[in-house]
């Protein structure tokens, strides 16, 4: 879907990304190059890594207020590649993780930010955050978010130069009708697999 030119050897498809692992990225809609970045934004003024794990995902909603998006939202947008995302709802005492993907079963974008960070000793991290959204119609029933999906019309006009109201545009929830039926996983499964 991407036409990407380049992608790392070590990036392997993994069913279960959890916050602090290494995701791919596309930065450059020109290159079309994908990278590897840590899940969990790390803004340049933060004085540890560990803020990333409280910035895993930004909402829509708020990307030119928080001190934590707003330049990233301005400069450093980004496109990760998915095949799917889960949502975990709560049912009785347990908490149930349902996979939703796109009605084609094809991969997709979410819409990102990026940024680069440096400690005093000269190591480098660069880190991402997914944009989410208020749910459409599917997803409502499970969770109060959902990630903003980019299709393959709108995925590189995220990374190219274009008004911010011509951005927030973009931010929206993924139809509904173009998604397929969420799909029960084992919990237990997937929590072998992050081991």
């Amino acid at each position: 879907m991407l036409g990407l030119e380049d992608v790392p050897t070590g990036l392997v498809p993994n069913e279960n990304v959890s916050p602090g692992d290494g995701v791919g990225v596309v930065i450059d809609g020109l290159k079309r190059r994908m990278d590897v970045f840590r899940w969990g934004l790390v803004p340049s003024w933060a004085k540890d890594i560990s803020i990333g794990f409280r910035l895993i995902n930004a909402r829509a909603e708020t990307l030119t207020e928080k001190p934590s998006f707003r330049n990233a939202f301005a400069r450093r947008r980004c496109l990760i590649p998915a095949g799917g995302f889960y949502e975990w709802r709560k049912e009785g005492s347990l908490k149930q993780p349902y996979l939703f993907q796109l009605e084609n079963r094809q991969a997709f974008t979410f819409a990102g930010l990026w940024e680069y960070w440096q400690d005093d000793q000269g190591n480098e991290l660069y880190s991402c955050t997914i944009i989410t959204t208020t749910p459409n119609d599917l997803l409502a029933e499970y969770h109060e978010r959902m990630p903003v999906v980019l299709d393959a019309e709108h995925c590189w006009k995220w990374l190219e130069d274009r008004p911010v109201k011509e951005l927030q545009n973009m931010l929206v929830p993924y139809p509904s009708e173009k998604m397929a039926q969420p799909v029960t996983v084992d919990p237990y499964l997937l929590k072998r697999n992050a081991v």
